[in-house]
């Protein structure tokens, strides 16, 4: 016999907690993982110019790594 359910029986207030926590531990989460990616590629990007300038046979890299850090 199957089981009915009600979609529209009332949420109790702990539940509506939870899931309200829930969500927002979600959202810091999804936050930290953005902000970490966009550090990453901004830092890969500085690593690459670095390289570039280093493999191309300059001696003034370093002026290079002051002005972009």
């Amino acid at each position: 016999m199957p089981i009915e359910r009600v979609w529209n029986e009332p949420i109790d207030d702990e539940t509506q907690a939870d899931r309200q926590t829930a969500s927002l531990a979600g959202l810091v989460v999804a936050l930290a993982l953005i902000v970490a990616g966009l550090f990453l590629v901004q830092r890969l990007h500085i690593e690459s110019q670095i390289e570039d300038c280093l493999l191309s046979g300059r001696t003034n890299c370093a002026q290079l790594v002051s002005l972009l850090l």
